[in-house]
């Protein structure tokens, strides 16, 4: 079976080549910098104020014209397509590593960052080099400019196209694709995969999606395939009914960890490894027993059992999967930007929740992992999210909430979110017009035993963990 699978490898990836229309000298970037710059003049949906979401803004017709361009590079590689509201990130990654446990080549592709660029497009653990980014940006140029006199790309699609070339030209195994926003019109909505995961389902990007959860889960559910294997997490009633409605309708086999999966999951303590979760999994091919957890919070729980459903329909679709390096691969998971310990005097946490579940489920974790006296939060947000869900979560876990905002035309007032968080809550806040300025605030509010945690959005924790990168992050333990 092994010597059989590595055949097929071989054989892809002889073939395989990102091919694309010659780039003129005159036109290739000289510097790293001048074609970074390039591609962050493109329209970036990310940062836009409004956003239109339709088949005109979003349409993967034009994304199809940029990969036929490239020579489709991505089907050149068996992928694993990952969609949901909140934890695609932490399921992905936690997915990747165990692959790679297995002693395979794994891309892994997510969005946004929190620092750099380059953490979207990962193999191996090891992020896109400089070098690797510019010659691939020299490459692309010359597509980008042909489709750009009719039919420009976007940021986005730009992106995912640069990964796809990456993962084809570093000749991985497999590509673990984390969607962008919603999943139906989302440029990764390309891919074949071999198994597609649909993480936790909550309202965000309402604007966008739909302000109820199930037309969010029509969203989410578009990328269902034919015949592909599906697996999800136990969802909201109406979330689920979509989803399941959706995978009788496109012929996809889906399951339901807890429901038709076997999952369980427990937190405990120990003097080894202190508060933790532990979680088991079984099915007809694996059976999981009592797993750390690697990442904190229930909700990590929830989406390390997703993570490990989908390693068993690989492993049921022939993929050689060891248990035991499956766990390994597991034990070595880290991720930036949750709950990550920047600053130990004083303890600055930092975490991208970014919609009210995520909230909810920050508050809980830490006052499960974390012993502090007092919590100061600093918070910001973008104007498309769900303010007010999040405001209400917020007052359940915030001693004291100073507002803030990121360096991005999507955020939202500082002033604004303290008068709302005022008007329903009844609690007493401020507002600071720069993270330092509310960092300020905050140290002169805390003691030695509290905590200052910076949420609201991955630009805000990006600018918090930039102004303490230059310190060795503090494992929370």
């Amino acid at each position: 079976m092994i010597k059989l699978a590595k055949t097929i490898r071989k054989k892809r990836v002889k073939n395989a080549s990102s091919k694309v229309a010659p780039v003129r000298a005159k036109k290739a970037f000289k510097k790293y910098d001048e074609a970074i710059s390039y591609l962050f003049e493109k329209t970036d949906y990310e940062k836009q104020e409004h956003l239109r979401y339709n088949v005109t803004t979003f349409n993967l017709k034009r994304m199809e014209k940029l990969l036929s361009l490239l020579g489709n590079p991505h089907k050149k590689f068996d992928t694993i397509h990952i969609g949901g509201t909140k934890g695609k990130g932490s399921t992905a990654t936690m997915l990747a590593k165990m692959l790679e446990a297995n002693d395979y080549k794994v891309g892994l592709y997510t969005s946004p960052h929190v620092v750099s660029l380059h953490e979207r497009i990962v193999v191996n653990s090891k992020m896109i080099r400089e070098s690797e980014m510019y010659g691939l940006l020299n490459r692309i140029y010359a597509p980008i400019e042909k489709m750009s006199k009719s039919d420009p790309p976007t940021f986005f699609e730009i992106m995912t196209a640069l990964a796809f070339m990456h993962f084809v030209d570093t000749k991985v195994d497999i590509g673990v694709i984390e969607t962008g926003m919603g999943g139906r019109l989302d440029s990764t909505n390309v891919v074949l995969p071999k198994v597609v995961g649909i993480t936790s389902l909550s309202i965000d990007h309402q604007d966008q999606l739909g302000d109820t959860i199930d037309k969010i889960a029509r969203e989410k559910a578009g990328i269902f395939k034919r015949g592909v294997p599906a697996v999800t997490v136990q969802q909201e009633p109406e979330a689920m009914r979509v989803l399941k409605s959706h995978a009788i309708a496109v012929r996809a086999p889906l399951s339901v960890t807890g429901d038709d999966i076997d999952f369980s999951h427990r937190f405990e303590t120990s003097l080894e490894h202190g508060p933790h979760t532990r979680i088991c999994l079984t099915t007809q091919t694996s059976k999981f027993e009592h797993l750390r957890v690697p990442l904190y919070g229930r909700h990590q729980a929830i989406n390390c059992g997703l993570a490990l459903a989908i390693l068993d329909k690989l492993k049921v679709g022939g993929y050689e999967i060891d248990n035991g390096k499956a766990t390994n691969g597991l034990d070595n998971v880290s991720l930036s930007g949750r709950m990550e310990m920047i600053c130990d005097d004083p303890r600055i946490i930092i975490d991208a929740a970014h919609n009210a579940a995520s909230i909810e489920a920050l508050i809980h974790a830490i006052g499960q992992h974390i012993p502090y006296d007092s919590m100061v939060v600093i918070f910001g947000c973008n104007k498309d999210k769900d303010v007010r869900g999040m405001l209400h979560k917020l007052q359940y876990g915030a001693d004291k909430v100073v507002f803030t905002r990121s360096n991005t035309a999507k955020a939202m007032s500082p002033q604004d979110l303290a008068d709302m968080y005022t008007e329903m809550c009844g609690k007493m806040c401020q507002a600071a017009n720069s993270l330092g300025e509310a960092l300020r605030i905050a140290k002169s509010a805390i003691s030695k035993g509290d905590l200052i945690c910076i949420t609201g959005s991955f630009y805000l924790i990006g600018e918090a963990k930039m102004r303490f990168q230059s310190s060795q992050p503090v494992p929370i333990a």
